[in-house]
């Protein structure tokens, strides 16, 4: 529910969309028209929950999935791979995941690129990739922004066919789409986008597209199953019962089949044909007429049985199982996303060139037989700017596209929350790493080589300082890239000059903390920087909160 939304770019920015009052209800199809230009894909995208409402509010938003209009193929996965890790953001479970995602590829068409890198595939089939994520976990908002663009002919129809039954099963689908004949006759609501606001609009008459005639027999006298998908005309025949025809747009043909087949009792599928010409609607789309007309007697098919009907008539719908009910737990949901930038970091090998960084100032200013106090401040504090450049990475690393997917499938502040864990968890095993080098080269002795240094609380002391620098070099990289700062060279400027003030300026945790293992060094005493610890412990999740806010706002 949409209730007076409205949405600029920029606090002085115009206005793209203003005072939107919609309810979108299940078991819908919506489609929304509108010149280019106007804000349909703004709209989807406040739909999607990718970006928030400058004003108004939006209420009630279930389980979504987004599609845009061009997908990205600069991603590290293979086809598989990468649908496997968005159905686990959606909630699936892995193997689920994985099945579901084998299973929609092979319905478009592309399951011989499963194993493809996304990186080879053509435009179409990575338009493919990109429509079977959104439909694996079986979302309950699905929202299409020109999701047909780039699809052959036969993925086409199978794509009208799947959103006809994602809204049969009870969804709410949002769509636009540059074929004004694109799902016509199945279409619920529809509004057309001008001057920054929605205005109603005919949907497509169910005649305007093609329509199919399904001939079915039951038991005498059976009811059929209520709220059958397209709503379609339903005929029975006054002499035989058990024999009825339904109509409805071709759209809706593989949920009506898959209706009638999965309903206790199940109807026997007799026929199945599309009409030459439309056939005009007698009776309104929202409940579908019973009219007593005769129908001719039709010989049975061979292999028929007693009824009339095909052994294979089961066989006609070709549609994956409904998937497992997702899991809804937000901890669980944002666990798998930190999984998917983690997997996305390591397979690009962005991580390599802040790890030949600390490695090299490691190699500088690390010696065999060095005081181990000094060379654990210097290896905290050299982990801060890499802390800095690494979360930067992880929050840049996406294409705007496939972050948007991301957005909507988890929600865009936990996407960000993913990408700052995901930085922040390279840090923290890099200045582990950093720690026990340290411990294995340095001499356990003061700096004038005089007093013995107690080895564990000193390990202890140098994973303190390492975490407190890993953690405030986390908060400059999140305050240095987007969505705080988006241009990179001052994103890049940024990082740079907040790192290294975040080393030199008094009351930083960092240097407090890099402070209290030099100066120990001097007497030999291990000071645990536990309270510098905390403070940049506060200050990563404060600035965590903040930039996951503004993410959701300017997504």
């Amino acid at each position: 529910m949409l209730r007076g939304v409205g949405r600029r770019y920029g606090l002085r920015g115009p206005w793209v969309l203003r005072g939107l009052d919609l309810d979108l209800p299940a078991h819908t199809l919506v489609r929304i028209e509108g010149a280019n230009g106007v804000g349909k894909s703004t709209l989807l995208r406040l739909l999607a929950g990718i970006d928030a409402p400058t004003e108004g509010r939006i209420t009630g938003r279930p389980r979504t999935a987004y599609v845009p209009e061009r997908f990205p193929a600069a991603l590290p996965f293979t086809a598989a791979g990468y649908l496997t890790h968005l159905g686990r953001v959606h909630g699936l479970p892995a193997a689920e995941a994985a099945a579901r995602g084998q299973e929609w590829l092979a319905r478009f068409g592309a399951a011989g690129y499963a194993r493809t890198p996304l990186a080879e595939l053509s435009k179409g089939t990575s338009q493919k990739v990109a429509v079977a994520q959104a439909l694996l976990a079986g979302p309950d908002l699905l929202v299409l922004d020109e999701a047909w663009t780039g699809l052959d002919t036969e993925a086409r129809g199978a794509l009208d066919r799947a959103v006809a039954e994602r809204a049969a099963d009870g969804a709410t689908v949002v769509f636009v789409d540059h074929d004004p004949g694109r799902l016509a006759g199945a279409v619920g609501l529809a509004y057309r986008l001008e001057d920054r606001t929605l205005t109603p609009v005919p949907a497509s008459p169910g005649d305007d597209g093609p329509r199919v005639r399904i001939e079915a027999t039951g038991r005498p006298s059976a009811a059929l199953p209520p709220e059958l998908p397209g709503a379609p005309a339903v005929e029975r025949d006054a002499g035989n019962p058990a024999a009825i025809r339904l109509t409805t747009s071709a759209a809706y043909s593989d949920p009506l089949l898959h209706a009638l087949l999965t309903a206790r009792p199940p109807w026997h599928i007799t026929g199945l044909s599309q009409l030459p010409a439309p056939v005009p609607a007698s009776v309104p789309a929202a409940a579908p007429a019973v009219a007593a007309v005769d129908m001719a007697p039709r010989p049975a098919a061979p292999g028929a049985g007693p009824t009339g009907t095909t052994d294979a008539a089961p066989e006609t719908v070709s549609r994956p199982a409904r998937p497992a009910r997702p899991v809804r737990s937000p901890g669980r949901r944002t666990a798998a996303a930190t999984r998917y930038q983690a997997a996305l970091l390591a397979r690009s090998q962005r991580w390599l060139a802040p790890l030949l960084l600390y490695a090299a100032f490691l190699g500088i200013g690390v010696r065999a037989g060095q005081p181990l106090l000094d060379s654990l401040g210097y290896a905290a504090a050299a982990l801060l700017p890499v802390a800095a450049w690494l979360v930067r990475l992880c929050v840049t690393q996406e294409p705007p596209a496939a972050r948007a997917v991301t957005a909507a499938a988890v929600g865009p502040s936990r996407a960000h929350c993913a990408s700052l864990l995901t930085g922040l968890g390279y840090a923290l095993a890099l200045g582990g790493a950093g720690t026990g080098t340290v411990l294995l080269m340095s001499a356990p002795v003061s700096t004038d080589h005089t007093v013995a240094v107690p080895l564990l609380p000193a390990a202890l002391a140098g994973l303190l300082a390492a975490g407190c620098s890993a953690l405030l070099g986390g908060a400059v990289g999140a305050l240095c890239a987007r969505p705080v700062l988006r241009r990179h060279g001052w994103s890049l400027a940024a990082t740079v000059s907040a790192a290294l003030l975040a080393l030199v300026t008094d009351g930083s945790p960092a240097k407090a903390a890099v402070t209290d293992l030099v100066t120990g060094s001097l007497t030999g005493t291990v000071r645990l920087p536990l309270l510098p610890a905390a403070g940049a412990a506060v200050v990563a999740v404060a600035v965590a909160a903040l930039t996951a806010r503004l993410a959701a706002l300017r997504e």
